[in-house]
């Protein structure tokens, strides 16, 4: 069979970017190795591939060169739809300040006895998206982030169209999705039901300041800051910033951790060492498991960046090549995660590898806002269900066609848990 590159060439060019895109959802390993290997940086009219890790880690480090103009248009006045203006720089580090480190422990501990009380409920067999991947991030934002009286099914609708139609519904996308207005407004009915259910969470908020009633969740420590004038941040932008913490924390969670336990059933080796480290009362050996499986399958396989201004990527190398502003690139992580030269023995499965070489966050300031979050949510979801007796998948994970795990299947022994 001719190889990925001569295909490529051989298809005329309005067929080579819905050819690249199938690989790299069907076909990504072998197909980023050719990359690598023979043409790192693949150009078509519609976007640029980059897929070595040095090139990766220059298009998100250089938000000055490659910039998410992209998120504009989805997200509006947040600050991750900017770059280093102001409000990024100040917002983020007031989302930061109140998303406390000490409180990690007892996040952890909170999503362990939830995932745990869920699967013990389930009596042997389980949705584990609907019934897991997404209750348990949905029941930690009700109970941390302050969202206490809010309907779980709203929580979610309002998560997933957000994140559906920012990250996998641009116009690079009209190749697999046949209606993309339809999403645009699915995200928009959602943003409205959202922006009430805040405009009064944070007006209740208020009321119970001027009443002396203490509460510590992030809309109370907003509104704090908001009200002592200390700061350039505004009531609407408490309402702004309290709707982020929701849209990026069930979603993403859902799908990766999904990814990783899918992962960690397919390799019978791999998965008796996972369960052995899963039933330990300490986790510290157990999260490696998670993060490699990830690595292999990514929620997100790329970050998409628009270059501002001419940026020469693989310099003094043969496949140097200048990126042309208004170009939009893939910077492909999925591949750089595969790079031998940071990841010795790329194909092989190794719990032990550095997350800080892994890009399951994203990387410069851009990175993700919950990864300390997400960094013991994902792995502690898994880890749980790794210590029911025979777990098994009952079939493979359904995407109905689009781009999110939206169903799996999984059984166990009930009588042995």
């Amino acid at each position: 069979m001719a190889s990925y590159l001569e295909r490529f060439d051989l298809a005329p060019t309005e067929a080579r970017w819905p050819l690249v895109r199938r690989w790299m959802f069907e076909e990504p390993l072998p197909f980023y190795a050719e990359l690598r290997s023979q043409r790192p940086i693949l150009e078509m009219p519609e976007l640029t591939l980059v897929t070595r890790y040095d090139d990766c880690v220059t298009i998100l480090r250089r938000h000055d060169a490659f910039g998410v103009d992209l998120y504009k248009p989805k997200q509006g006045d947040y600050f991750m739809a900017q770059d280093d203006t102001a409000a990024h720089w100040r917002e983020k580090s007031i989302m930061k300040a109140i998303l406390d480190f000490e409180q990690l422990p007892g996040m952890r501990a909170f999503v362990a006895t939830k995932a745990a009380a869920l699967l013990q409920a389930a009596g042997g067999t389980i949705d584990a998206v609907d019934g897991l991947s997404r209750a348990v991030p949905i029941a930690l934002v009700q109970e941390w982030f302050g969202y206490s009286d809010s309907n779980p099914k709203d929580l979610f609708e309002w998560s997933y169209w957000n994140q559906i139609d920012t990250f996998w519904n641009q116009p690079f996308d009209s190749v697999v999705v046949p209606d993309q207005a339809a999403i645009v407004k699915k995200r928009e009915e959602a943003l409205v039901g959202m922006r009430q259910y805040l405009i009064g969470l944070v007006t209740k908020r208020g009321e119970d300041l001027k009443a002396g009633k203490a509460n510590n969740d992030p809309a109370t420590r907003l509104l704090r800051l908001s009200l002592s004038g200390a700061l350039q941040f505004d009531v609407p932008h408490v309402v702004l910033n309290t709707g982020g913490l929701l849209i990026g924390a069930v979603e993403t969670t859902s799908h990766a951790a999904i990814n990783a336990l899918e992962g960690i059933l397919a390799r019978p080796d791999v998965l008796a060492a996972a369960r052995a480290a899963a039933a330990l009362d300490d986790p510290a050996g157990f999260d490696g498991y998670v993060f490699e499986a990830v690595r292999f399958k990514p929620a997100f396989p790329y970050f998409f960046r628009t270059c501002h201004h001419p940026t020469v990527l693989s310099g003094n190398t043969p496949f140097a090549k200048e990126i042309r502003p208004e170009t939009t690139v893939l910077a492909v992580t999925h591949s750089a995660m595969f790079d031998p030269a940071i990841f010795p023995d790329p194909d092989r499965f190794d719990p032990r590898r550095p997350l800080g070489d892994m890009f399951h966050f994203g990387l410069g300031i851009h990175e993700c806002l919950g990864r300390a979050i997400g960094a013991v949510m994902i792995p502690e979801i898994v880890r749980q269900c790794l210590r029911l007796p025979d777990l098994k998948a009952d079939g493979p994970v359904d995407r109905r066609g689009g781009p999110v795990p939206e169903s799996w299947k999984l059984s166990w022994s009930a009588a042995g848990h």
